[in-house]
This record gives C-alpha cells, sequence and structure tokens, in this order.
C-alpha cells in the first residue's frame, strides 16, 4: 500500500515524522499543497514476467496517449528491475543521490513499488510508490529514489526531452540521513 511519511529536512532517519499516511487523498492533498501530482489509476494488466519494455509500453498504451495528450510529453519509455538485475546496486547507488532535472519527473507503477523522496524547503516527503500510482515531481525539486536493496517494480517514465532521464546531482549528502525502502516498510509493518 502506498505510505507518505513526511520529516522535517533537519532530522534524520530517528526524528519523529509530521506526518505518516497511507489514505491516498490524504496522500494526494499533501503532495499537492507542495506542487506535487500524484493520482492512483486501475491496473489491469498484469505483465508478462519476461515482457520487455517494447511490450510494456504497447499493454499501457491507452494510458500513455492519455498523459501524453495532457503534458505532450514527447518521449516514454518503461524501466523494469528485478532482484537479479546486474545492475541494480549501480543503479540504486546513482538513484539515492540527491538531483533534480530541468523536466519534470512523471512516473507511472504498473508494477511493484520504489521509494520517491522529495527535498521541499524544510521539509523531506518520503513515497512509498507502488502498483497503479502516478506522480509528478516537478522539475528543479531535489529528490532521490530508491529501489530498495532487491528492487522489484516495472514504472514508465514520461519526458519532455528526447534525452531520457538525465540528472543534475547536488552534491547534498541529505539522502544518508534518512530511511531507505527497507527501513521504511519495516516501520510501517
Amino acid at each position: 500500500m502506498s505510505r507518505l511519511v513526511i520529516r522535517a529536512a533537519a532530522g534524520d532517519r530517528q526524528s519523529p515524522s509530521k506526518l505518516a499516511s497511507s489514505d491516498g487523498v490524504v496522500i494526494a492533498r499533501e503532495l499537492a499543497s507542495r506542487g506535487v501530482r500524484f493520482e492512483r489509476w486501475a491496473t489491469p494488466i498484469d505483465l508478462p514476467a519476461g515482457a520487455d519494455p517494447a511490450a510494456i509500453l504497447a499493454a499501457y498504451a491507452g494510458e500513455i496517449a492519455r498523459v501524453q495528450a495532457g503534458g505532450g510529453y514527447r518521449t516514454v519509455d518503461a524501466i523494469r528491475l528485478g532482484p537479479d538485475h546486474p545492475d541494480r546496486a549501480t543503479l540504486r547507488t546513482k538513484f539515492l543521490a540527491e538531483h533534480t532535472h530541468a523536466e519534470d519527473e512523471v512516473r507511472f507503477f504498473v508494477e511493484g513499488r520504489g521509494l520517491f523522496c522529495l527535498h521541499i524547503g524544510e521539509e523531506v516527503l518520503q513515497l512509498l510508490a507502488e502498483r497503479g500510482d502516478w506522480i509528478g515531481v516537478p522539475a528543479g525539486t531535489p529528490h532521490w529514489f530508491d529501489t530498495g536493496e532487491r528492487p522489484d517494480f516495472c514504472a514508465l517514465r514520461f519526458f519532455d526531452n528526447s534525452e531520457g532521464w538525465v540528472a543534475s546531482f547536488t552534491g547534498d549528502p541529505i539522502a544518508e540521513r534518512f530511511p531507505l525502502l527497507e527501513e521504511l516498510l519495516a516501520a510501517a509493518a
């Protein structure tokens, strides 16, 4: 189940949360008040275990067309990371470093889950995004993403540019102070 935890940016993994909720309405409201779009969509399509990016994009062609019609995202790709992916550790390390993008970061989770962490002003918002979650992070928002030690997700990524994922790393080690995916899941259990 999706979950949003908000903490003070000056805090760390031991700091009490200002808010913790799995209520989709609360999550959408809290994120919207900070300029982040969040929706929960139906995911009636069960992808085959070995579905490649082309098959994933074809399966979700209707949803892709709907997003592109409303936001003008020229490029869409599918990323799938499983626990046996040969580059899982390298990708996790790269995504865990706080960064920004010159464009919105828009994702739709078609399988599994991942942890989006947004550094907005004096807060860190950690969103456990799961199957059916759509998130639109505004351009320039410092954030990081945790795939987990044993990643298990598939997401559609929407871009305004033809280059795909292009990050500007901030050099701020803030991500090291906050819970990782596994820690957040254990705390919610």
